[in-house]
């Protein structure tokens, strides 16, 4: 049997009519950028999640860009966020010439509240917390120290669309919560999209003139804005999948479980759950000791696996201006090169999830 790591096209077929169906509404509207598709997406998702706004917007790095801009971090300011975070979330820190500061991770793979206060410095001004695979992090322990440090709080919600901590959705803890709705997400789209969410009134306002070259009036240009606008296309097909949201994650719930009970290998650490938080399994991810033997042997059972990711912000190239060595961030360093994403996806077969299972209890 060959079990592939992702098959998108899966998710499409479970609901296929209705996806054609409104994209040719879309297409035969004639209105294709900000319009009504937009608008009752924003209101849907807002809805869903129990926030008061929704902006709807290009990309997942563009929420996290235009939050900051938002915000008014800026040049010397510094933001905390997990050392091992997706390098898209320090992108948009430094896109505002702020400074990521970097925490090492906790046994969830989150970021490690017990280790943030000893970073706060007179710089800090913000926390971005990453709910990161679909884990939600330790939102109680985070917002106390915003709260007692004066910080702002922005969530990376990219993997976590319906996750929640203590009953409460993600993005729903911090001044602005930040959303992909990349094809492969939990509540994905069938191109680049993504979006904000918050309770303040002003910031939202900010933000729709940020997403449309600073202008609120059409060529009344109120400062220097993005081109970071939903699409009617894809507001539309996301509001067909919005629907089935909560029945698509209940299937990856399913799945997790069925690999937490049954996997038995001392040789694979399987993934811990945060006491209060209810995953959605955006990513199943296990680590080994000896990675490219476990790959090669996945491979050789046609069983897909992807790392996320092999590589730290910290070291990367990107980030050499910092001045980051090997061994500065260890516990986000042995996570880089250990971590294995295994297959779970909407339409994953029994048959399929029994053969993985089997494998990696053969390993």
């Amino acid at each position: 049997m060959k079990v592939a790591f992702n098959v998108l096209d899966r998710q499409f077929m479970m609901h296929k009519e209705e996806y054609e169906a409104k994209a040719l509404e879309v297409l035969r509207s004639g209105w294709y950028i900000l319009g009504k598709e937009v608008e009752a997406f924003e209101t849907e998702f807002a809805k869903y999640l129990g926030s008061r706004h929704c902006v709807g917007l290009a990309s997942g790095l563009d929420a996290i860009v235009l939050a900051f801009r938002a915000l008014d971090i800026k040049a010397g300011d510094e933001v905390i966020v997990a050392g091992n975070a997706y390098i898209a979330c320090v992108m948009g820190i430094s896109m505002n010439n702020a400074v990521p500061v970097f925490c090492e991770p906790d046994e969830y793979y989150n970021i490690d509240a017990s280790k943030i206060e000893s970073l706060i410095t007179s710089k800090t001004k913000a926390i971005l917390a990453v709910h990161l695979y679909g884990q939600p992090c330790d939102m109680k322990s985070i917002k106390q120290i915003c709260d007692k440090h004066k910080l702002y709080l922005v969530e990376d919600c990219a993997q976590s669309h319906g996750s929640t901590y203590d009953g409460i959705m993600t993005g729903r803890f911090s001044d602005i919560g930040c959303f992909s709705f990349y094809p492969s997400k939990n509540l994905g789209a069938f191109g680049d999209a993504g979006a904000i969410v918050t309770d303040n009134s002003e910031l939202a306002d900010r933000i729709r003139v940020l997403r449309n070259y600073g202008s609120e009036k059409r060529y009344y240009n109120e400062v220097v804005g993005y081109n970071s606008r939903l699409d009617e296309l894809q507001a539309g097909l996301l509001r067909v999948k919005l629907k089935y949201l909560d029945e698509l994650n209940k299937e990856r719930i399913d799945i997790a479980k069925r690999y937490l009970s049954e996997v038995d290998n001392p040789k694979i650490i399987l993934p811990k759950i945060l006491d209060k938080a209810v995953p959605i399994w955006h990513l199943f991810v296990v680590r080994v000791k000896d990675r490219a033997e476990f790959i090669s042997y996945l491979n050789e059972c046609n069983i897909g696996s992807v790392i996320h990711y092999p590589i730290p912000p910290h070291l990367s190239q990107a980030y050499e201006y910092l001045g980051y060595k090997e061994g500065d961030y260890p516990i986000t360093e042995s996570y880089a090169n250990e971590v294995v994403s295994l297959p779970i996806y909407n339409g994953m077969t029994k048959e399929e999830v029994d053969y993985a299972i089997k494998c990696l209890n053969k390993y």
